[in-house]
C-alpha cells in the first residue's frame, strides 16, 4: 500500500510526536508498504539525518513494486510562523491530490485533515485521522496545562469543535490512542464505521508474542527471559526515581520532585525539559525549595535513541500525570511503553487512560494521581521490596510485547485495508 503521511512538524523532532510519526511510519514501510513522510525542515544547521537521530535503520526506495521503503519529504519554508503554516498546508494539499502517487492519506493534524475532506472524495485518496484527544477541550484547559499558554477565545473553540465533528463525520478511517477517547467520540458525535483503537508503542527486547490484538489478560511473565528484567537495585548507588518527558505541569513532574525531598538516600534522573521553556527552571526552583536539588539530575533533551539507556539506569520509573482534560481518559504517553520495555519496575496514577494497559499490583503500582504522600508510599514499596520491583518489571516487559511499534503498524494495516478495499 502507498501511504502519505502528513505531519507539520519541524524534522527530525526530538519531542513525542515526531518519535511517534517516525517509529509509526518505519514500522509500516517494515511490513512492506511504500511509506512518504511530509515534514517541515531540521531547525538543525547542517539537517540532522532522521535516521541516525532516531536510532534506526534506512529503509530506502525499492527497485521494485512490493518492497516497502520510507521516503522523507521535506517541504522548503521559511518566515514567521504563520507563514511556515500556510505554507505547508498548502504543499500538503497539493501532495495529497489525486490517486495516482498514494493510496491512504495518514494523518493526526486535525485542521489539515478537515481541508483535506472538504475536497471532493473522486479527487484524493481515502484519509484516516489519527485523534490523540479533542481539541476544544484540550485548547480551553491549555493555560492550567501548560505555563504561558495562551487563553483560547470562545470563537476558536467553536471551530476547533466543528472541526472535531466534521473529521469524526467525514474521515474515511479514524483512529483513537485510547479506549477512553473512542467512547467520549461517540458519545458526543454518534457511532462511526471504520474506527480503530491503536496505543501507542515502544521498541520491545525479547521474543514477540503470536498475537494481533491489545491483550486482555497477562502475558505469561516466563515468556520473558531472566536476563531481560535488570536487577531491582545496583550496588553502592543510591535509590534512583527515572522520569522522562516533558516537564509541564499536567504532566506531574513536580510530583516526582516531592518524592525525591521525601525519601532519604534517593536520587531522580529527569530525562527531558527544554532550556528555552519556562517549565525547565520552575521545576529546578521547586528542587531548591524542597532542598533536593543536589540529589535530582536534569539530563534536559537528549536523542530519542539514548533515553532507553537512561531508563535502564534508575530503579522505579515515575508516570507521576494528575487528572487533566488530557491525562484523564485520552493519553497513551509513550514513556508509558518505553518504560515497560526498560524491565524497570513502575508507580503510575492510577488513571483510566493508563489503567487500559497497568494493572495495580500487577504489572505496575497505581495511586491517587496528584497525590504526592501516595506517590512517595508506591515508591517507598518497591524500595523496601526488591522482589515486588522485580516482579512488577518482568511482568510489565511480558506484557508490552503486544505494544511494539509491529505491533502498532499491524493494527493500523488492518483498519486501512478496510477504508481502501473497494466496495462490494
Amino acid at each position: 500500500m502507498r501511504i502519505l503521511y502528513l505531519a507539520d512538524i519541524r524534522f527530525p523532532l526530538e519531542r513525542a510526536n515526531g518519535i511517534q510519526s517516525m517509529e509509526t511510519c518505519h514500522a509500516l514501510a517494515a511490513r512492506g508498504h511504500q511509506v512518504t513522510l511530509v515534514v517541515r525542515p531540521d531547525s538543525h544547521t547542517p539537517a540532522r539525518d532522521p535516521f541516525t537521530f532516531y536510532g534506526l535503520r534506512p529503509l530506502p526506495a525499492a527497485d521494485h513494486a512490493g518492497t516497502g521503503f520510507l521516503s522523507i519529504e521535506v517541504v522548503p519554508l521559511a518566515g514567521p510562523a504563520a507563514a511556515r503554516r500556510v505554507g505547508y498546508v498548502t504543499f500538503a494539499i497539493g501532495r495529497a491530490m489525486g490517486r495516482t502517487r498514494q493510496d491512504l492519506v495518514f494523518t493526526r493534524d486535525l485542521g489539515l485533515a478537515s481541508l483535506l475532506l472538504r475536497m471532493p472524495a473522486a479527487a484524493r485518496p481515502p484519509l484516516v485521522y489519527e485523534a490523540h484527544g479533542i481539541a476544544a477541550d484540550v485548547a480551553a484547559a491549555l493555560p492550567d496545562l501548560v505555563t504561558g499558554a495562551p487563553k483560547a477565545s470562545p470563537a476558536k473553540l467553536r471551530r476547533l469543535a466543528r472541526r472535531e465533528a466534521h473529521v469524526w463525520r467525514a474521515a474515511d478511517g479514524y483512529v483513537t490512542i485510547t479506549v477512553g477517547l473512542k467512547e467520549e467520540l461517540e458519545r458526543r458525535f454518534g457511532s462511526r464505521s471504520r474506527i480503530a483503537v491503536v496505543p501507542d508503542g515502544a521498541r520491545v527486547p525479547g521474543p514477540s508474542v503470536p498475537q494481533s490484538s491489545v491483550p486482555q489478560s497477562s502475558v505469561p511473565q516466563s515468556s520473558v527471559p531472566q536476563s531481560s528484567v535488570p536487577q531491582s537495585s545496583v550496588p553502592g548507588r543510591e535509590f534512583t526515581l527515572g522520569y522522562a518527558g516533558h516537564l509541564y505541569p499536567w504532566k506531574g513532574v513536580d510530583l516526582v520532585v516531592e518524592a525525591v525531598a521525601a525519601l532519604e538516600a534517593t536520587r531522580a534522573v529527569i530525562v527531558g525539559g527544554h532550556e528555552e521553556e519556562p517549565d525547565l527552571a520552575r521545576v529546578k526552583a521547586l528542587a531548591a525549595e524542597r532542598g533536593c536539588a543536589s540529589r535530582i539530575t536534569f539530563t534536559g533533551l537528549i536523542p530519542p535513541a539514548d533515553v532507553a539507556a537512561r531508563l535502564r539506569d534508575t530503579d522505579v520509573l515515575i508516570l507521576p500525570n494528575p487528572a487533566s482534560a488530557i491525562s484523564t481518559s485520552f493519553t497513551s504517553p509513550l514513556k508509558l511503553f518505553e518504560y515497560m520495555a526498560s524491565g524497570r519496575p513502575i508507580v503510575a496514577s492510577g488513571l483510566p487512560s493508563l489503567r487500559e494497559v497497568l494493572r495495580d499490583g500487577e504489572n505496575a503500582l497505581l495511586v491517587e494521581p496528584g497525590n504526592a504522600p501516595a506517590l512517595t508510599a508506591g515508591i517507598r514499596r518497591i524500595k523496601d521490596d526488591p522482589a515486588l520491583g522485580e516482579r512488577l518489571a518482568r511482568q510489565a516487559l511480558a506484557d508490552v510485547q503486544q505494544f511494539t511499534w509491529g505491533r502498532r503498524a499491524e493494527r493500523l494495516e488492518a483498519l486501512f485495508a478496510d477504508v481502501v478495499r473497494p466496495p462490494a
